[in-house]
């Protein structure tokens, strides 16, 4: 390393002389401004100490074998105001979902997968059913961090959904029939999954839509922001 610069400041000077530069931030800093400082210059990968070697083959291996880096443009990076622009790209889920758990750090456990685990689903649903996985087509993302809550915003390109015509997910399915979703989503050829809107009505506090059901906000109410789990 550069004596002086940290490792996000290398990044950034990488950055400048390599713009196409494929990158993992290794980090045992679980701050927001280091997770935000690695996804505002374009780092692929996020991961902090300790980690298993397989994590970090795993990490190697996704990044060279992506044929166009996803690029995820930081519109806002406020600690409590974090906004971003992502292609409709399913390879730029896992590194987002990393980056923004750095967010979550000082949360009790139950809260934090909880957060994670929807977050996770309800972007997937966006890039695959609202954007069609065309990269580009774009979905907006927006966190906000409040005193006694945390609320995620996800709006796609999409012209939305009724929840009476969704067959791949979970929520529609009949009660003597709870795995139907499953049957669908192979005959149609998508990926496993669909129990995103299901997941979010049983673990955050509210979940909302707009008309045209292709933005939501999910919120999980925080009873004590200074907790956190050793």
């Amino acid at each position: 390393m550069m004596p002086g610069l940290s490792g996000i400041e290398l990044l950034e000077r990488a950055r400048e002389l390599h713009p196409d530069l494929r990158t993992i931030v290794i980090t045992g800093s679980r701050t927001a401004e280091v997770a935000l400082g690695a996804l505002r210059n374009r780092a692929c990968d996020y991961l902090t100490k300790p980690f298993h070697l397989k994590e970090l083959a795993e990490a190697v291996h996704d990044v060279m074998s992506r044929n166009v880096e996803a690029e995820i443009e930081v519109i806002s990076d406020k600690p409590d105001w974090i906004e971003l622009r992502v292609p409709c790209d399913l390879s730029a889920v896992e590194p987002i979902q990393r980056f923004m758990a750095q967010l979550h750090d000082n949360l009790p456990k139950d809260s934090r997968e909880a957060i994670s685990q929807v977050f996770r689903e309800m972007l997937n649903n966006a890039i695959e059913h609202g954007g069609k996985l065309d990269r580009s087509k774009k979905v907006d993302v927006k966190y906000i961090r409040l005193k006694r809550a945390i609320l995620y915003s996800i709006r796609d390109p999409g012209e939305g959904f009724k929840i009476g015509e969704i067959e791949h997910a979970a929520v529609a399915n009949p009660e003597d029939n709870p795995f139907r979703h499953m049957q669908v989503r192979q005959e149609k050829g998508l990926r496993p999954g669909g129990f995103g809107i299901l997941l979010a009505s049983q673990v955050i506090d509210e979940l909302i839509y707009n008309q045209r059901h292709n933005e939501l906000i999910f919120v999980k109410y925080i009873d004590d922001p200074s907790q956190s789990e050793p």
